[in-house]
């Protein structure tokens, strides 16, 4: 029995959630993450379509997106993921499959303002529900854009947030406070859940020093960064990274 076809529908947004193979941790690689950025980048230029929220995670990524075309939104995930399986594949030296054969996808009209920023705060509070940061700060999800009103040449405000404010500054205020609001919600424990403790291990070997709230990094990212040498990944990577990330921290480039 063949899958059911999705149907998409002009003026809605849609939460899409791709996942690697197995949840293996295949992104943890900082490489990988800057690439993917590039991809996403390179992608808007072959379908044009608006991306209102990212994170890039260890094991899965989350879109929040609206194409120009509704039925655009299949090929634009199967070139990213296309693209991106081949590209890592040859740089971790693996074979077969990188994502999951299916992503996950949830389509909402742009009108429903409350189940748009309950989506956009989720996608943004995906660092801090996995223990990886303490606030909302993340150099791969753009929650920084929202909170300073930057401009990082891959994603965009989504029409909901301007409905926060009669400015916006005002806008920025009130989702910074809506985010400072939000619980994670807990899931129910597996018996196999074998992925969580491996993530829990890598956390425990983080040496406790004092940061800035938001910025607990990962071990193999506490190392100097060294960007990938190829140009057009560098530049796109420097431009989200600095764009999303926390104001009192220092990029170091």
């Amino acid at each position: 029995m063949g899958r059911p076809k999705r149907e998409f529908k002009a003026g809605y947004s849609y939460h899409i959630t791709t996942r690697c193979n197995n949840r293996d941790f295949n992104l943890t690689r900082r490489e990988t993450r800057e690439i993917l950025l590039h991809i996403i980048k390179q992608a808007q230029e072959k379908y044009p379509f608006k991306l209102y929220a990212l994170c890039i995670m260890l094991n899965h990524v989350h879109y929040l997106m609206e194409a120009d075309n509704p039925d655009d939104i299949p090929k634009i995930m199967h070139w990213i993921n296309w693209y991106s399986a081949m590209s890592f594949n040859a740089l971790l030296n693996r074979k077969g499959h990188f994502w999951e054969q299916r992503y996950t996808c949830h389509g909402f009209p742009n009108s429903d303002k409350e189940r748009a920023l309950n989506t956009i705060r989720y996608i943004h509070a995906n660092p801090k529900a996995a223990g990886m940061r303490e606030g909302f700060f993340y150099d791969f999800s753009n929650y920084g854009t929202y909170e300073k009103l930057t401009t990082d040449g891959i994603t965009q405000w989504h029409p909901a947030f301007f409905e926060l404010g009669t400015s916006l500054e005002e806008c920025a205020d009130k989702y910074k406070g809506f985010c400072r609001r939000y619980t994670p919600r807990k899931k129910p424990t597996k018996k196999s859940d074998w992925g969580k403790r491996i993530l829990r291990g890598i956390l425990s070997r983080v040496p406790k020093t004092k940061v800035s709230p938001g910025q607990i990094p990962l071990p193999f990212l506490i190392e100097k960064i060294v960007l990938i040498e190829i140009p057009a990944i560098a530049e796109t990577a420097i431009h989200f990274i600095k764009a999303n990330r926390f104001p009192y921290y220092s990029v170091g480039w």
